[in-house]
């Protein structure tokens, strides 16, 4: 008889016999040279992947500026990777056989090199790390998905540090980052004695002020290539392709850093919440989109603008406020996303079913304020923070738009959107819709919070004073009917107890006058 065949090896075993060589794959937002994943490799053996596809360009029809960006600084960091001596496989757009996924990239690199491994620092976004997670029976090797250690809390110590407290309150999460990192600290005492200088960064902006633009980049030939690509790949998404200013590679977003520091920090605190009309940028870094790409290391910008305060080269509640938002607010909203999802994604607290209005795509509406900010983020990619919270934000939830529309709409038109730091910043803050985990009360405000801290009603088609009737601010009566029409959810928060009071002090002519305004502005919506 004749001895038995035996098996053909199975596919990791052939590929095992290659020097163990892995393939490392780098996200378009994971773009540092000691990210997780690298560090964790070898130059002379293993292969770096990266690649735009097209699944990743168009989930949701993101900004042409945002892919822009995205592409062209992915191609300045695999050339910087290859100068460093890596074995780089990028896959550009119109390459020939681009499968138009990460799997399916993935999936041509192996046969083409074969790989004992796949190596990945962990990515922003739950439906990508699902993908990953499939790699190891899809492919029949090891994954090796790695923490991503730009941020100063993990995604584990973020849960040990929630686990056991009924109330999530990023300031209390602040305060231990602020320990943890020894950023504005004086031993274990906050410098200045307070942990916060909120109440000192909302000062209007009055009086003659001169505002900075923030750094700008000429495109270089990479760029305008991809410019070229994205006008004629995307023409129909969201958003002005140019001009285009954005810094692309790690030098010009550490000029971009300089620039922030010396021209824009001192004034950033006392107006960090204000809004000018025609105004994009007012005392704001834009540096987010930088960061969150990974172009900017978060914690020596928490650095620099420590510095410049130690210097006096900044005040208190300018340094202060700036690095809550990153070593607070940041880091707190990634360790909220991660210990919620998938389900966080599908909250609706009160159970909103409108569609989002088209001026949200287009800018074209009466409302000075939305109008404002909805053509500067078609022209810009970029809103501020209070743009975002109080203005598109703020009439989204007043108006019971859908709260999963709202996300795709701020995921889709910002340049610095990513899932984990996008949803709880508008299912959570924005629109309410996780009932509090993540804010302690709905950011409901009639118009006159924007003619308090903008200049955009003068002017306006309506009138901001005007509480209800033709010429009326819509925020006025909308302000009104959410609470009225959610007293059931909300009456119990204390911080409504005023509001509330109120309105039932209010006449019944008045309560039924308002709820009709309401209602004509909200008809008018479909």
């Amino acid at each position: 008889m004749s001895a038995p065949v035996p098996p053909p090896p199975s596919r990791a075993s052939r590929l095992s016999d290659r020097n163990h060589r892995a393939l490392i794959v780098v996200l378009g937002d994971q773009l540092s040279a000691n990210i997780s994943s690298l560090a964790a490799g070898s130059k002379t053996n293993d292969v770096v992947l990266m690649a735009e596809v097209m699944d990743e360009a168009t989930y949701v029809p993101h900004h042409k500026k945002k892919i822009a960006f995205l592409f062209s600084a992915m191609r300045h960091f695999a050339e910087s990777l290859k100068d460093a001596g890596w074995s780089v496989e990028y896959t550009r757009l119109d390459d020939h056989g681009n499968t138009g996924s990460f799997t399916g990239e993935v999936e041509r690199v192996l046969e083409r090199h074969g790989c004992a491994e796949i190596i990945v620092t962990e990515p922003g976004e739950w439906r990508v790390l699902q993908a990953m997670r499939s790699w190891r029976d899809r492919f029949g090797l090891p994954v090796r998905i790695l923490d991503d250690d730009r941020f100063v809390c993990s995604r584990s110590d973020f849960a040990k540090w929630a686990a056991p407290r009924k109330q999530l309150r990023m300031e209390y999460f602040y305060r231990d980052m602020r320990r943890r990192t020894g950023l504005l600290m004086n031993g274990t005492e906050p410098e200045g004695e307070r942990w916060n200088y909120d109440a000192d960064n909302r000062k209007p902006a009055r009086g003659q002020l001169k505002f900075p633009n923030p750094f700008r980049v000429e495109p270089d030939a990479t760029t305008c290539e991809v410019l070229d690509l994205v006008d004629a790949r995307f023409g129909n998404h969201f958003g002005d392709l140019r001009p285009f200013w954005f810094a692309v590679t790690p030098a010009d977003a550490q000029a971009a850093l300089d620039h922030f520091i010396d021209a824009t920090l001192p004034h950033f605190g006392d107006y960090q919440d204000a809004m000018v009309k025609d105004e994009s940028f007012v005392y704001h870094s834009v540096l987010s989109l930088y960061i969150n790409a990974g172009l900017l290391d978060p914690l020596e910008v928490c650095g620099r603008v420590e510095a410049a305060y130690r210097r006096g080269d900044a005040p208190l509640n300018a340094a202060e406020g700036f690095i809550r938002q990153i070593i607070g607010w940041r880091e707190y909203v990634r360790g909220i996303y991660w210990l919620e999802m998938p389900g966080y994604r599908d909250r609706n607290h009160f159970n909103a079913e409108r569609s989002l209005p088209k001026f949200y795509w287009t800018g074209e509406t009466d409302m000075a304020c939305l109008h404002a900010a909805i053509t500067q983020t078609k022209e810009e990619a970029y809103a501020h923070h209070i743009q975002r919270l109080m203005v598109t934000g703020t009439f989204a939830m007043l108006a019971g738009i859908d709260p999963h529309a709202v996300h795709e709409w701020y995921l889709a038109v910002y340049a610095d959107a990513y899932e984990w730091v996008e949803l709880p910043n508008t299912l959570g803050m924005s629109q309410f819709a996780d009932g509090g985990l993540l804010s302690s009360k709905p950011y409901a405000a009639s118009g006159n919070y924007i003619n308090k801290m903008s200049d955009y009603c003068r002017g306006c088609h309506y009138d901001v004073k005007q509480k209800t009737g033709d010429g009326a601010c819509p925020f006025n009566s909308l302000y009104w009917d959410f609470l009225a029409r959610n007293r059931e959810t909300l009456e119990g928060n204390p911080r409504l107890a005023h509001p509330y009071r109120t309105w039932d002090r209010m006449d019944a002519d008045r309560r039924a006058d308002t709820r009709r305004s309401a209602k004509q502005i909200l008809d008018a919506l479909r």
